[in-house]
């Protein structure tokens, strides 16, 4: 009876171990094909179609393309910031300009994915923004900082044209979300 048990125990762990490899190659998987979803989908707003959605049923779409020459780092942004949109990329808070238009545009992104390249951007950086219509322009690093949102500290909607990148803080938090924001501010060069 006693070798029954083991085999049978060693058959349960060998199949849960199994089931977690094939969850871990799926969740890649999920986001390999999204990756390349939205790419599409960016391709076919540089084409002239608006708000073309990765797929059907998605709720966001592509809005601009936000590059670090010197990271070597290429971002689609997507519109609206909830938390299922930041799964898949930066989001623009659409209560904020348009990325690449007149005024302040707000863009988030989770620290530990997307945006972890923040806390190597360093004053002076260039990051290139290219809009949906294909227009692309130079926005120069002007500031990084780190603000507690408990404190009510706000940055208003209307201003100059500048890019505000954010994300949590720490880059090496154990715990996902807390209080405290990392912003890198960058203004239009041109």
């Amino acid at each position: 009876m006693g070798l029954r048990v083991a085999q049978a125990m060693a058959l349960l762990m060998a199949l849960f171990g199994c089931g977690m490899v094939v969850n871990g190659l799926w969740i890649e998987a999920k986001a390999w094909l999204a990756e390349g979803l939205i790419d599409l989908a960016w391709q076919r707003t540089l084409n002239g179609q608006r708000q073309v959605t990765p797929w059907p049923w998605a709720d966001t779409w592509p809005v601009a393309r936000l590059e670090s020459p010197r990271l070597g780092v290429s971002r689609l942004v997507l519109s609206g910031d909830s938390g299922s949109t930041l799964a898949f990329g930066p989001g623009w808070a659409e209560q904020s300009t348009l990325p690449g238009g007149v005024g302040r545009s707000f863009v988030s992104g989770h620290r530990d994915t997307h945006f972890r390249f923040l806390e190597d951007l360093q004053i002076g950086d260039i990051l290139k923004l290219q809009g949906g219509d294909g227009r692309e322009m130079d926005y120069r690093v002007v500031e990084r900082l780190v603000v507690d949102q408990r404190a009510g500290w706000q940055i208003p909607l209307t201003g100059p044209q500048e890019l505000l990148l954010i994300t949590c803080f720490p880059f090496d938090a154990l715990m996902p979300g807390g209080p405290l924001r990392y912003i890198v501010r960058a203004e239009i060069t041109g």
